[in-house]
């Protein structure tokens, strides 16, 4: 069975920081590209950042310079570090792990929220 958890769902001020985790299990996590999605109420969900298998990594603009990704395969865990959080950083965090190429496989975690106050 394949599981993805998110943690470290909080709320916190304009400015502050928070670090979310995804636990994976039941897939090779070193062979996946991993990413952090995110929705806000209203609005489509959106890629806020990716991590290759081999360790590159994309950001969105809007968090571009105060969000880190990073992964640890040896826990078969993703981090997705945020600073200098904005209300408009306000939403769902899903982790999202995809497989292979040809016969692409996605899998989702349930997500979870993040509330950044003014």
């Amino acid at each position: 069975q394949v599981r993805l958890v998110e943690s470290g769902r909080g709320w916190v001020q304009s400015g502050g920081s928070l670090r979310l985790s995804c636990a994976v299990s039941g897939i090779s996590f070193s062979d996946a590209d991993m990413d952090w999605y995110r929705q806000a109420p209203g609005k489509e969900r959106e890629l806020v950042a990716r991590i290759s298998s081999v360790g590159s990594s994309y950001y969105a603009d809007s968090v571009k310079g105060r969000f880190t990704i990073s992964r640890d395969n040896a826990k078969n865990t993703m981090y997705l570090q945020m600073n200098s959080l904005k209300p408009e950083d306000t939403a769902v965090y899903y982790c999202h792990a995809g497989l292979g190429s040809l016969n692409r496989q996605d899998f989702w975690g349930r997500g979870t929220q993040v509330t950044i106050s003014s």
